[in-house]
């Protein structure tokens, strides 16, 4: 009441000026003025300033109206153009790149982190992709078809950028890990480990999986405080302190045994480009083959890869190596929230935001990697590593048994949500937080113990882990991963490919004295067309052995 009353007093005190007001705040101009105003007479104004008094108050009463009937327009006008803004963004067609991806680029994002770090959009519209679905795949038509890449749907890289969670994911029930360090490690029982992962006892690898709020795990470098210094696998001091350095995304991969042949990423965002390392861990072998192939600069670069040196390396098998950045990135790289690891075999070709928005972000999810692309059950995987002589068979079965006795099973639909048991674990998409470096800390425990082979391990730690917690790995499709990275070969398998055939230059053939003559060498040669037809043959053939090697 009170509100109203003073209300009520201004309009009195104001009445003669302002005229009352209706429910907008408009004049009411019906041709009566207010009780307050001045009434006209009703006789024809006679001098000139009752008319000039009259128009005056007339204009004044339907400008005012005209203003606020102007307001009013404009702002149904401004509401209307905002609606077609947002059903145009929610319509607008996909574009397609160059790796069969989507891209969409008209979601408005605040990229000021201090404002919004994770992608939000109209609580109407959700995330631009959730309507996309890939297309079928292609007809068989009676043959094998190999792994492809199917469409991904990715925002656009700046996008992804601003989509950067303001803080770390939960961690659930642990929240302080730290690492055992003994400088003399003794091994105490029969069946692997090694000087660098601590051999560990049987009753330490089952207590590590009892997930507490604080624990202390086996997790390599336990020759010291200082991964990387006087550790096994270590590096030099200046790439040590670059290592130490804070980044939101790395991208991180390994050549060891001069195994691979460099791959440049591609597609890179000028954003990636200056703000994400990219670190290529490799052995004194692979640094003697690029200094003399040239390839490595003055300030230890190749393209966009930093390289960094390890000497000393734990392993003789350069394999089992690779493992050792591949997952405890985290120790080597404390200051990082986000890493991308791509196999030294395989070229990026997606901007590294865009990946971790699609495979994390977008999720809610803090550790991806895609499934194999036929095998989702760890048995099946073992029989085919054994065929294809991947390791020693007798290592591969005493692994096997070792996890049966545990209770591993065959996958089967009974486990679903969980979608395989075998991962194409090339790639590993992940945030560092305490519960994703348990994680990997006791399934590079299990390679060390075990054989090189991480995807017969990967499961049983999985499962293990989330019999305790509350926590999931996103196991996306092989085909999406396909998508973004290319393979290519190990540098084995091309240096045993036959080089190109040099071209021929073939002479013209010499002038017989009978053909002179008009008359038949009495030769029968090939005609045109059969030359042609062996030509295809051959190139058949040649195709077939490169397929081998596939």
């Amino acid at each position: 009441m009170r509100s109203g009353i003073i209300v009520g007093s201004r309009g009195t005190m104001n009445g003669g000026s302002l005229g009352q007001r209706g429910s907008y705040g408009s004049l009411l101009c019906d041709g009566k003025s207010s009780n307050n105003a001045r009434k006209p007479s009703k006789m024809l104004p006679v001098s000139s300033r009752e008319k000039e008094r009259v128009f005056l108050g007339i204009t004044r009463c339907l400008g005012r109206r005209r203003v606020a009937m102007l307001l009013l327009v404009s702002l149904a006008l401004l509401v209307f153009i905002w609606g077609s803004l947002t059903v145009t963004k929610e319509t607008t067609s996909p574009t397609f790149r160059p790796t069969d991806s989507i891209h969409f680029d008209s979601i408005d994002i605040v990229s000021h982190r201090s404002t919004v770090c994770r992608y939000r959009v109209n609580s109407t519209l959700g995330h631009p992709c959730d309507k996309f679905s890939p297309p079928p795949p292609p007809p068989s038509g009676g043959r094998r078809i190999g792994p492809r890449p199917c469409p991904v749907c990715y925002i656009s890289a700046a996008q992804a950028r601003a989509s950067i969670p303001c803080s770390s994911s939960a961690s659930p029930v642990l929240h302080n890990l730290t690492y055992f360090i003994d400088e003399n490690p003794v091994k105490t029982e029969s069946h692997g480990g090694s000087d660098f992962g601590g051999y560990p006892s049987l009753k330490q690898r089952n207590d590590s999986f009892d997930i507490r709020e604080s624990m202390t795990v086996h997790c390599g470098f336990v020759k010291g405080n200082r991964p990387g210094f006087k550790t096994g696998f270590d590096i030099d001091e200046a790439d040590l302190m670059k290592l130490k350095d804070s980044h939101d995304v790395i991208v991180a991969s390994a050549i060891f045994g001069n195994y691979d042949i460099i791959q440049q990423p591609q597609n890179v965002s000028e954003a990636a480009r200056k703000n994400v390392p990219f670190y290529m861990f490799i052995d004194e072998e692979t640094e003697m083959y690029f200094k003399n192939s040239s390839f490595l600069d003055s300030n230890m670069r190749i393209g966009l890869w930093r390289i960094i040196v390890v000497r000393n390396i734990p392993y003789t098998d350069a394999r089992r190596n690779g493992k050792v950045p591949k997952l405890l990135l985290h120790r080597l790289l404390p200051n990082v929230r986000y890493s991308i690891w791509i196999d030294g075999k395989l070229q990026l070709v997606v901007d590294p935001y865009q990946v971790l928005e699609r495979f994390l972000w977008k999720q809610n999810a803090s550790f991806a990697i895609s499934r194999h692309y036929r095998r989702f059950d760890v048995f099946e995987e073992a029989e085919a590593n054994k065929a294809a002589g991947k390791y020693d068979n007798s290592s591969i079965d005493y692994q096997i048994e070792f996890y049966k006795k545990e209770g591993l099973s065959p996958y089967s639909k009974d486990k679903l949500p969980i979608t395989s048991d075998v991962p194409e674990g090339c790639v590993i998409i992940r945030e560092h937080i305490p519960i994703t470096n348990l994680f990997s800390c006791l399934w590079f425990n299990e390679v060390d113990r075990f054989t090189a082979r991480d995807q017969l391990s990967f499961s049983s730690v999985r499962d293990k882990m989330m019999a305790k917690v509350d926590w999931s790995i996103n196991m996306f499709l092989d085909c999406e991963r396909r998508n973004f990275v290319i393979q290519a070969y190990h540098k084995d398998l091309l240096d045993q490919m036959p080089p190109p055939a040099a071209p021929v230059a073939r002479q013209p053939p010499p002038l017989h004295r009978d053909s002179l003559s008009g008359r038949s060498s009495g030769k029968n040669p090939r005609r045109g067309r059969d030359r042609r037809s062996g030509s295809r043959q051959r190139r058949k053939a040649a195709a077939g052995n490169k397929q081998a090697f596939l």
